[in-house]
């Protein structure tokens, strides 16, 4: 049974981390003392859900977390601390803090330990997200009880608009580029100097490929720019949108 624990405290658990080539045992109260942290719980590293759209997103929205009032994100799965550290290095989220719950204890004591043997994973936890306050539970947002995997309402965007209604997103932008093209430099650097940050995606790796490129933007050169799905072009118009 699924388990609304809001207004409870976190369970008191210790968490078996690596950091390089040490282990290093970290409490509950080390994690969540005198701090607010989001924590978004999920099956499993390197899962499909979780790896192209449940990280991601927190990680992009972290910056405005933290603008308001959040000190630390918590990505949290029952797997091991290898399996974790190098799904964090995979990702590169650099914004988020990956903690494994190798054993399932915190998942069992938060009433949110999963049987997932029809896939071959074993136990796991529920997909869930709770907004967490000097070790009290203020706001969970659990996955309806359904087939499969549903992922409705433990998303980023979800959270921000309970902990901060009124918020400005981030601009979503995407670089098509590819490796020696000078002007996708130049869109980069633009791009930085005016503090966006970007997803960037170059061809020629992952089977990205120039019909890839003429596919998503009907056009042959690079870089092509897209900011919140729209094109705006190569460097020259970007600088351009930039300057607007």
């Amino acid at each position: 049974m699924l388990s609304n624990r809001e207004g409870q405290a976190v369970p008191q658990v210790t968490f078996h981390t690596r950091k390089g080539n040490e282990w290093v045992d970290v409490s509950t109260d080390q994690i969540f003392s005198g701090k607010t942290v989001i924590v978004f719980a999920l099956p499993g590293a390197f899962t499909p859900t979780c790896s192209s759209t449940h990280l991601p997103r927190y990680n992009e929205l972290a910056p405005v977390f933290v603008e308001n009032g959040v000190d630390e994100i918590i990505c949290l799965s029952v797997n091991d601390a290898f399996v974790m550290n190098a799904w964090a290095e995979d990702q590169h989220a650099e914004n988020i803090r990956f903690i494994p719950d190798g054993n399932g204890d915190f998942s069992s004591a938060m009433g949110m330990l999963v049987d997932k043997d029809d896939l071959g994973f074993g136990k796991r936890s529920w997909r869930y997200s709770m907004l967490v306050k000097d070790g009290v539970i203020d706001k969970m947002f659990i996955e309806p009880d359904l087939p499969g995997d549903p992922f409705q309402v433990s998303d980023a965007d979800t959270m921000l608009a309970y902990v901060a209604p009124e918020a400005a997103l981030p601009k979503r932008v995407t670089v098509l580029s590819k490796p020696g093209c000078p002007h996708c430099t130049r869109a980069k650097t633009a791009l930085q100097e005016h503090g966006y940050k970007f997803e960037e995606i170059e061809l020629g790796s992952h089977g990205i490929s120039f019909s890839s490129l003429q596919a998503v933007s009907g056009r042959g050169t690079t870089p092509q720019v897209f900011i919140d799905g729209t094109l705006i072009g190569g460097a020259d118009e970007l600088e351009q949108w930039l300057s607007a």
